[in-house]
């Protein structure tokens, strides 16, 4: 007698699954499978009853059973769907917090496109694919591309910015962050739009200018785009002009790196009457040094000493009073005179003729007469180790006075921007290589905008940076799989770490340590 799968009674109610086999003389060997408190359990034990009994053994197809019967047969249940769960519901959560949902009247398409660039940056095209590794029923390429031209008009990404702002709760006292990038493209023909300009890549091919604007923590408030050759100082001002009239604010405190701040760009800065907090270049010694040197001539400058230099406006200026702090930093001397030495011995062999003459400041060319700029050089070894902010800030967010220990760390929050543009960049890919025309490269960098909110809100929530956690979490799917009639949903177990992420993003008044 071959073995065979039964279902008896316990003393407790449930229905217990075993194996029975026979023996020659009659007697039977019983191997129990499991107990079932409910007709799905009981068929998923029953399913590997008979997994168990086929283990090892070859089986003749005669298409009896199969894929048709769901699961009665003695090969594998089938799955019949698989999604990255965890993942998927943790960027949804994400997207809802930030009111992306209510800023796009719940449309699916957008919402679709932001998260997939999290889980893998892709083309639109490709997208689609992306979505359905995750689990998720994509919108169709028509229906995308359809949508595109709606995702790039103005009042769509306005829309977008005034849920940024209210998340950041700015108010007139606030600190914004400025900077530029830029992304260029793979194609040697200009439009107008795209153009070629100046690139630090030292790139020829076209480009366009992205400002982005965030809060002091780097969570993006807005980008725009300008024409790839237009100068980095004159986008600031038209940036901060459209977030402040689509907010209604009256005032914001800028903060900018020095390369962002041309004389003219100030002027118009002041013009607005808006408070700012900037980096300052350094041409020469500051009078204020040069009059600590002169009063201490055989003492050093202590490191983090700060020289406080107040700039009172004149009767016919139309700014506020403004103060100029310089802080000398031992580090950051050894770091620029280490700079200095190597550009001067580089310049001494080129006019010594041993290499070419390239870019090198400390080089002096008069007529065909090379020689060493050692003034020059005299001035930049003077002013080693000092850095400027200037501000025209009185007091305050709190209302206490202005310290220069506020607007030293107020600049160096600067870094909080870098790192937006990096995963731009990087992590999200924004570089809008299949784009041409200005439509889609705006739609482009609206989802590309929305993804960086996104990621930054799962960033600040569960202290992962969103490479880790995607790559983590996209390897735990939930699935769901057919046993008889019964659909049974199973999850890979969750490793410690992640399930304090995912709840530190369900619970947003927890933070995961």
């Amino acid at each position: 007698m071959s073995p065979y799968v039964r279902t008896v009674k316990t003393a407790s109610g449930a229905r217990a699954v075993q194996i029975v086999y026979s023996s020659r003389r009659g007697s039977r060997d019983i191997e129990h499978i499991g107990s079932a408190h409910d007709d799905a359990e009981l068929e998923v034990l029953r399913a590997v009853a008979r997994q168990r009994m086929a283990a090892g053994q070859g089986e003749l197809d005669l298409g009896v059973e199969g894929a048709a019967t769901a699961g009665r047969g003695a090969g594998p249940l089938p799955i019949t769907s698989s999604r990255m769960g965890h993942l998927w519901d943790a960027l949804t959560r994400a997207y809802e917090a930030l009111g992306f949902t209510q800023a796009t009247g719940g449309d699916e398409v957008f919402r679709q496109l932001v998260l997939a660039r999290i889980i893998e940056p892709t083309s639109k095209l490709d997208s689609l694919r992306v979505l359905e590794e995750t689990g998720v029923a994509p919108a169709s390429y028509a229906t995308v591309k359809r949508r595109l031209p709606v995702f790039a008009d103005q009042s769509w990404r306005q829309r977008l910015a005034a849920a940024c702002a209210a998340h950041a709760g700015l108010g007139p006292a606030s600190l914004v962050l400025y900077d530029v990038s830029t992304l260029y493209f793979e194609t040697d023909t200009a439009d107008g739009f795209r153009e070629p300009g100046f690139s630090k890549e030292r790139r020829l091919e076209p480009q366009i200018t992205i400002g982005l604007l965030t809060d002091a923590a780097g969570f993006p408030l807005m980008v725009e785009a300008f024409e790839g050759n237009k100068a980095e100082t004159l986008t600031m001002v038209p940036t901060i002009r459209a977030f402040m009239q689509a907010h209604r604010l009256s005032d914001v405190t800028i903060v900018a790196d020095a390369g962002m701040v041309s004389a003219a760009n100030q002027k118009a800065i002041e013009a607005a009457g808006l408070s700012f907090i900037l980096g300052a270049r350094i041409p020469e010694v500051p009078y204020v040094v040069a009059a600590w040197r002169q009063a201490h001539p055989d003492q050093e400058i202590d490191d983090g000493q700060v020289f406080i230099q107040p700039w009172p406006a004149g009767s016919a200026d139309r700014r506020r009073d403004q103060v100029i702090y310089y802080q000398y930093k031992t580090d950051r001397a050894r770091r620029t005179l280490r700079g200095i030495d190597e550009q001067v011995a580089k310049a001494e062999k080129a006019v010594a003729g041993k290499t070419t003459v390239k870019r090198n400041r400390f080089v002096r060319l008069s007529g065909g007469t090379r020689t060493v700029n050692r003034a020059l050089e005299a001035k930049a070894r003077a002013v080693a180790g000092l850095k400027g902010y200037v501000t025209n800030l009185a007091v305050c967010p709190d209302g206490t006075p202005i310290t220069a220990e506020f607007v030293i760390d107020a600049y160096h929050r600067l870094f909080h921007i870098e790192k937006s543009f990096r995963m731009s960049k990087h992590d999200l890919q924004a570089r809008p290589i299949y784009h041409h025309t200005r439509d889609s490269i705006d739609a482009h960098l609206t989802i590309v905008f929305a993804a960086l909110a996104v990621s930054r809100w799962i960033e600040d929530h569960t202290s992962w940076s969103i490479k880790k956690f995607v790559r983590t979490a996209r390897r735990y799917r939930t699935i769901e799989i057919q046993a008889g009639e019964h659909t049974i949903t199973a999850a890979d177990p969750l490793p410690h770490d992640l399930h304090h992420a995912l709840e530190a993003i369900t619970q947003p008044n927890r933070r995961a340590h």
